[in-house]
């Protein structure tokens, strides 16, 4: 099997703090990241991020049992940028991440399921700042693939796209290795975050 990254694996040379008003994960240009759909603990769920240069960016580990309801995304040194809880509901799944560790306080985003008997490709609704009065300021759309979809804001402006992994010589690598390409001034963590809870969706996570 070929590499999924290179082989200079770093820690990014930006700062690990974060909030919804000034983010080190927002960048000027398009970031290309490898996700590779496995946890780095040994006998633990998750999935391990890498952006173009090889670093190790993001890491989702969950040690309890596959499909939590409750899940962490990290950065490299193991700081919780965001929490994220299922809610029980009677009909279809919705989901909510907290910055930081714990799930008090308002989340910062929502993400809501659609009904799977609904027009279109549409597979979720995001809100930021748990809004229900404003229009979704993000939607998770379905492509061709299973494990491929996009990203749109409101305007209909692709903003992300997750796609299975492709080498330089045209082979695809296995369903668990995936390309996660993230226009500028977005918010890449906030991205990670939508993938992780659409990974729980599939129950990849």
């Amino acid at each position: 099997m070929g590499k999924i990254h290179p082989e200079n694996i770093s820690s990014p040379s930006s700062s690990s703090s974060h909030s919804p008003s000034s983010s080190p994960y927002v960048t000027s240009i398009r970031e290309t990241f490898t996700i590779w759909m496995k946890s780095l603990v040994f006998h633990g769920n998750g999935c391990t991020v890498f952006n173009s240069k090889g670093e190790l960016v993001f890491r989702v580990d969950n040690y309890q049992e596959r499909c939590s309801s409750e899940v962490f995304l990290m950065d490299l040194n193991g700081q919780v940028l965001f929490s994220i809880k299922k809610e029980k509901l009677r009909v279809f799944g919705r989901w909510n991440g907290y910055l930081c560790g714990g799930f008090k306080g308002r989340p910062w985003f929502q993400v809501r399921k659609n009904c799977t008997f609904s027009r279109g490709n549409v597979i979720c609704n995001v809100n930021l700042g748990y809004e229900k009065s404003i229009e979704s300021c993000y939607k998770i759309q379905k492509l061709d693939r299973k494990s491929s979809f996009k990203v749109t804001n409101s305007a209909g402006e692709v903003v992300a796209e997750l796609k299975q992994k492709q080498s330089t010589r045209g082979f695809a690598y296995g369903d668990d290795v995936l390309t996660l390409e993230v226009e500028p001034h977005v918010d890449q963590s906030l991205i990670v975050a939508l993938v992780t809870v659409c990974g729980l969706i599939s129950r990849k996570l």
